[in-house]
C-alpha cells in the first residue's frame, strides 16, 4: 500500500472516531477506538513500543 493511501485510511479512522465520541474526552478513550478501528480495517498495530 501507497504511503498517502495508508496515511488517508489513518486519518479517516482517526475522524472518524473523533466524530462518533465528540471532543472532550481524554486521551486513552480515544487511543483505544482507533486501534479498534484500525484493527478491524485490517491492519496490524502495536499500542506502545
Amino acid at each position: 500500500m501507497k504511503e498517502d493511501l495508508l496515511t488517508r485510511t489513518i486519518i479517516g479512522l482517526a475522524i472518524d472516531v473523533h466524530t462518533a465520541l465528540g471532543p472532550g474526552l481524554l486521551e486513552n478513550a480515544y487511543k483505544e477506538c482507533l486501534f479498534y478501528k484500525i484493527n478491524k480495517a485490517g491492519f496490524q498495530v502495536e499500542k506502545k513500543k
